[in-house]
């Protein structure tokens, strides 16, 4: 049997602010803070699948 998995990310940068996380218990911790105010252009792209067919046999 088959059925979809939802992937997220395990790390993510900003490419403005240089702003580093990384996804821990069910949130994303801050590992370099970046600019306060800054509008975050994260680095996840086209390139990453959210969705993955996951076999559940």
């Amino acid at each position: 049997m088959t059925g979809t998995e939802l992937r997220r990310p395990a790390e993510r940068s900003c490419e403005r602010c240089g702003r580093r996380e990384t996804w821990a218990d069910g949130g994303w911790r801050v590992r370099a803070v970046g600019e306060v105010f800054c509008v975050h252009e994260w680095d996840i792209n086209g390139s990453f699948a959210p969705l993955r067919l996951a076999d559940d046999a």
